[in-house]
């Protein structure tokens, strides 16, 4: 059976950011970090912010996106705000604070979003300022239309995540980025769940194997299997959550039909013996960013290792 672990490794180098980007980054957080702490010293002459970084970045399973516009989100935890919440301003109210804040920092204007403050640079990337309070020792997102100020605790995701890598180990990290690149590329069918909610079905349905290849089919076919059975995708730091019901119909049946292509072709290249064969359905999947598969020697070492787990489900169907 051929095999492909070496293919995602090479894979996997191409969907990471650079260190360039990720340094582009971090010296853009920090010029709108220091252009919003001088906004609030020097023009409201109030207690400046403070700062978490969150989401993706700070999970560090962020992707190259295929359109070339990737983001991080650096949370702004506000200081200036009555200890009563009954007092505090509305969400729309300090969405503009921030956003007078940040005005002029780039070409492009700022865009005024529903849950944050989006800065674009150039269309290559955009940064994210979403917008707390602290009351209760709870953060509390600002949120504009009905849902207004509520709990959000993204640094319990944080968390969460870095605890999930702790217990089943860092190749749970690649599966994420691989699914993120996979479901990027897919999309040309139609809209696919979001990274957070695809990052939990990794989690949840990891399958743990020496070889990337196996891992991803295994886990795929796992995460198939789970929305076949139920579509309630519980907030893991918030059971009250069911972020199933931000799926739409359509999204979730593109979903399944994704899945189903994805297991087939991931069923047929552990079974392959040649290695371009292989290669071939594994890039039908993640497209042209995966290996040049006519450049490949038709030469495996053979090495004793566990069966693929996707070949292990096949047998006990059979």
């Amino acid at each position: 059976m051929a095999n492909c672990h070496d293919l995602f490794q090479e894979f996997y180098g191409k969907i990471q950011l650079s260190s360039f980007k990720r340094g582009s980054l971090r010296t853009s957080r920090d010029a709108l970090r220091e252009k919003i702490r001088k906004h609030f010293k020097d023009v409201k002459n109030e207690k400046v912010p403070k700062f978490l970084i969150q989401g993706s970045y700070a999970m560090d399973t962020i992707v190259n996106p295929l359109d070339g516009e990737f983001d991080i989100d650096d949370g702004v935890y506000l200081e200036n705000l009555d200890s009563d919440k009954s007092n505090w301003p509305t969400p729309k109210t300090v969405h503009e604070w921030i956003y007078k804040a940040v005005e002029g920092h780039t070409e492009e204007k700022p865009q005024d979003k529903r849950t944050c403050v989006r800065i674009i640079y150039s269309g290559n990337y955009h940064v994210d300022l979403p917008i707390y309070g602290i009351y209760d020792k709870k953060a509390h997102l600002a949120e504009k239309g009905d849902l207004g100020w509520h709990i959000s605790e993204p640094q319990e995701i944080v968390n969460w995540f870095r605890e999930e890598i702790k217990n089943k180990g860092d190749q749970l990290r690649k599966l994420a980025r691989y699914i993120k690149a996979w479901a990027d590329y897919q999309s040309k069918f139609g809209k696919l769940p979001n990274g957070f909610t695809l990052t939990i079905l990794v989690a949840e349905g990891y399958e743990q194997s020496e070889r990337d290849d196996s891992a991803f089919a295994g886990t795929m076919r796992n995460i198939s299997d789970r929305i076949s059975a139920s579509t309630v995708i519980l907030n893991p730091v918030d059971p009250n959550e069911d972020l199933g019901k931000r799926i739409s119909e359509p999204q979730m049946k593109n979903l399944k039909e994704r899945l189903a292509t994805l297991l087939q072709n991931a069923s047929a290249a552990l079974k392959e013996k040649s290695k371009v064969e292989a290669c071939k359905k594994w890039k039908s999947e993640f497209g042209d960013r995966f290996t040049k598969c006519e450049d490949l020697k038709e030469v495996e070492t053979p090495r004793k290792t566990s069966a693929p787990a996707i070949l292990k489900d096949d047998a006990r169907s059979a």
